[in-house]
């Protein structure tokens, strides 16, 4: 059982009496939360976008992932989720040079690594952040160069358009590359993963 004390001086504390009306309005009011927390979490649903919708009684949080893999959209004819289909252009990066198609929910598609890619993508989806953005304009990035290797990505995730560059031109451009791994090849150095 959790007990709040109540600090009188410097060395003196009280546990707070949870008796009557009070105590009983407080238990109710952390209980209620607690449930709303838990429904909260659970009815989070993919959206998508492009049509607005989001499946019988759930509803969308701001800043919570778009994908919740357990109770991810049915596929549609055809083996995809509308928004969910990308091609990955990856070149001057060695071995991983080509060009892959991406599906998710269900994963398909040639890309080296369906699952590792679609989770990647799942955990940097969150409402009202663009997964691709580039970096912002005017932001201070370090002098360092992470090699020729770029990539394009086009199509379309979470039921909006995907056209992004990447490259590994200064440090910010790293870690954005980076971030996306394994949609794109990992190219850190080995031991810096």
């Amino acid at each position: 059982m959790l007990q709040v004390f109540r600090a009188h001086g410097a060395h003196r504390a009280e546990p707070v009496r949870r008796s009557g009306p009070a105590g009983r309005l407080g238990r109710l009011l952390v209980v209620a939360a607690g449930s709303v927390a838990a429904a909260s979490a659970t009815s989070v649903a993919p959206v998508s976008a492009a049509a607005g919708e989001t499946p019988a009684g759930t509803r969308l949080v701001e800043g919570t992932p778009l994908v919740d893999e357990a109770r991810a959209w049915p596929s549609l004819p055809g083996g995809t989720k509308d928004g969910d289909r990308l091609t990955v252009t990856v070149r001057n990066a060695g071995e991983a040079d080509g060009r892959y198609e991406l599906y998710c929910h269900p994963g398909a598609g040639d890309h080296p690594d369906v699952d590792g890619a679609c989770a990647a993508l799942d955990r940097g989806t969150t409402w009202g952040k663009d997964t691709f953005a580039p970096v912002p304009e005017g932001s201070f990035c370090t002098m360092q160069y992470g090699g020729p290797a770029t990539a394009h990505v086009t199509g379309t995730w979470a039921g909006r358009p995907v056209d992004a560059r990447f490259d590994r031109g200064d440090g910010c451009e790293i870690a954005r590359w980076d971030r996306l791994v394994p949609v794109l090849p990992d190219l850190r150095p080995a031991g810096r993963e």
